[in-house]
């Protein structure tokens, strides 16, 4: 009998021949023919194996879109079967009130359906990524489930059981939700140890369509187009369309477009993706971004005009009246866009309405898309027309019925002695949402609903008096810039008399030249 210094002497000895086996194996045999010797050494171990095994990927479509089975199957374990494993990941809850536990990588748990018990392995698989221009090599990590039962158990667990798994899986995950925002992040930071191409936070922005500022009869109107929508998903397809809806949010700065969006979500309960172009480089990247997105979410693009060179007049500014060629304008003009080359993506505005409305618009179903602008005119025809963003909404000054819906959320009254004032006033004065807000909300605990309304008041007449002072100072640069106008052409008219007199003197100059000349000649000619 061997003792246990020859055993493990043995045990070093073969280790060893194997991985040496292992190294001219790796390195000197060609990869087709690996291929074909991992190919045929698989089906020797399933001959002789009596187990299937299923493989549920994170990723599908070339990795391009995240797995809805996997998400499913990967709350199911965590309901139903992470607690018999040994190693597991604790991530927060909705609201942070406690963990939930889920199969860590490498581990497996065991399942009974029906009697019949499968196994499921929780795995990862790393994979060396080339260096590109901006990134060194990094490791690409891929995540998947394997199932794996008695080859006579096949029938019921790929269609009872899988069934089961993907229905409760779903259920589990509905329930334990939590509305997220994300923002996507630059492709030089999608590494598999950071949060990919979105990170994302809890989404709890507490605005409601009843605290917001609005006309009541325009809210009302917006939220019927939002129920229509959300319970529209036979309708979008009984005539042909992608089941997503746009939003083109326009008005002036303050005006709320972002609360609105904000409303909108919590009205719906869906995630908020907040897009920003400027970190997008390419068209590939978007597409990419856009297919990464979940569905009962909106994908919003705020200030799209400030966003990328995609309005419609990128090219008809050199198109106006001379009299806007003053030099300093000029110079402004051409450095800010320099600095725009600097930074531009290389999202197209083809590759943008594509994504929106095109092919790859109806990959994922349940979106809404969202545009903000302070100025509408700007943007391209073909980005805004109806089909892309199917409704277009105001967002325009605080007028009366707003300032009402303001008072109410910030100082609990419904009406007041000064509100014929005020509603005068708001008649005849723009003021955003944001500043009537700001100026209705107690600055400190003596400031009562009096005082605050009386602030408004002063607040709207100072405003009036500004704007009528505004008012005259353009007036006033407009006539001296009429007058500058008509001197230049005046100016102008004179320098071209001038030199339409120099040029006929010139002329009639050469003429009396050749006329002497011609003289002399016949002169000379005579004698």
């Amino acid at each position: 009998m061997l003792e246990t210094g020859a055993i493990w002497g043995l045990t070093g000895t073969t280790v060893t021949s194997l991985m040496f086996v292992w190294a001219m194996y790796s390195q000197y045999v060609p990869p087709h023919l690996r291929l074909y010797v991992q190919k045929y050494a698989r089906k020797m171990i399933g001959w002789m194996s009596f187990y299937v095994h299923i493989r549920f990927t994170e990723y599908t479509e070339e990795g391009l879109k995240r797995s809805e089975n996997y998400d499913a199957i990967r709350n199911y374990l965590s309901a139903n079967s992470a607690a018999r494993a040994k190693r597991l990941k604790a991530d927060e809850s909705k609201n942070s009130r406690s963990l939930v536990l889920s199969m860590d990588d490498h581990e497996e748990v065991e399942d009974v359906f029906e009697g019949v018990k499968v196994t499921w392995h929780s795995n990862m698989k790393v994979s060396q990524s080339q260096a590109n221009y901006f990134s060194r090599n990094t490791s690409d990590e891929r995540r998947f489930f394997t199932l794996t039962f008695h080859k006579r158990h096949r029938g019921m667990i790929t269609t009872t059981y899988v069934e089961h798994v993907l229905r409760e899986g779903k259920e589990i995950g509905m329930s334990n939700r939590e509305r997220k925002l994300y923002t996507n992040n630059s492709s030089k930071e999608w590494y598999p140890w950071s949060s990919g191409k979105w990170s994302n936070v809890p989404f709890h922005h507490p605005a409601t369509f009843n605290t917001l500022a609005m006309d009541p009869e325009k809210k009302e109107a917006i939220k019927k187009d939002l129920i229509k929508f959300s319970k529209g998903k036979d309708y979008y397809k009984k005539v042909g369309k992608p089941w997503k809806r746009g939003y083109l949010l326009f008005g002036p700065p303050g005006t709320g477009k972002s609360t609105m969006i904000s409303a909108i979500a919590n009205f719906l309960e869906y995630d908020v993706y907040d897009l920003e172009l400027t970190t997008v480089m390419n068209n590939s990247e978007l597409k990419k971004l856009l297919l990464d997105t979940k569905g009962k979410s909106i994908i919003v693009i705020e200030d799209i005009d400030c966003s990328l060179e995609l309005t419609g007049q990128r090219k008809t500014k050199k198109e106006e009246d001379d009299e806007d060629d003053d030099e300093e304008k000029k110079k402004d003009v051409e450095k800010k866009e320099k600095k725009e080359d600097e930074i531009k993506s290389k999202v197209t505005l083809s590759r943008l309405l594509n994504s929106i409305d095109g092919l790859w618009s109806a990959c994922s179903d349940e979106k809404i898309i969202i545009f903000t602008t302070n100025y509408v005119d700007k943007l391209d025809p073909a980005l805004i027309r109806r089909g892309r963003m199917d409704n277009h909404i105001e967002m325009s000054f605080c007028r009366f019925e707003a300032f009402k819906v303001l008072a109410k959320n910030y100082l609990e009254i419904e009406s007041h002695g000064l509100y014929g004032e005020i509603e005068r006033l708001f008649g005849e004065t723009d003021m955003s949402p944001a500043d009537v807000a700001e100026t209705l909300m107690p600055k400190s605990d003596e400031e009562d609903a009096d005082i605050c309304i009386k602030r408004l008041v002063k607040t709207l007449e100072e405003e009036k008096d500004k704007a009528k002072k505004l008012a005259e100072e353009e007036e006033k640069k407009s006539v001296e810039k009429e007058e500058k106008r008509k001197k230049k052409k005046a100016d102008e008219e004179e320098k071209k008399k001038k030199t339409e007199e120099e040029e006929k003197k010139e002329k009639e100059k050469k003429v009396k030249g050749a006329g002497e000349n011609g003289d002399v000649s016949k002169e000379n000619g005579d004698a």
